[in-house]
């Protein structure tokens, strides 16, 4: 099953789920700012994905900036800070079997499909 961790506030993400719904697939959508993913579900994305940690963080949030962007953080306490405020992370992801990526730009959704 294919799925999406979407944002229905962001535009990449309005445009990757509308990439779905016409591919004609099954998925499903996952508000990931309503039903946080765990960290070991972070995790299971990041190594799907074949990225570090740090690579899923959206740097140019606010919240980035006053509580992160100036520490050494480890890959976990970047996965927690993920958890924690799920703002954070990159968007849409979308994951198809064993692969992942972030829909952005959302054209690159139709290379996981």
């Amino acid at each position: 099953m294919i799925s999406i961790y979407h944002n229905p506030r962001c535009k990449k993400s309005r445009e990757g789920l509308t990439i779905l719904e016409d591919s004609g697939q099954d998925f499903e959508t996952l508000k990931y700012l309503d039903d946080t993913p765990s960290p070991e579900d972070l995790k299971i994305i990041i190594k799907k994905m074949g990225i570090k940690p740090i690579e899923l963080v959206r740097k140019q949030e606010q919240i980035w900036k006053e509580k992160f962007k100036s520490k050494d953080l480890s890959d976990s306490e970047i996965i927690e800070a993920l958890h924690d405020f799920p703002k954070l992370i990159e968007r849409p992801i979308v994951i198809n079997g064993e692969k992942a990526i972030i829909g952005r730009p959302p054209e690159d959704i139709k290379g996981i499909l």
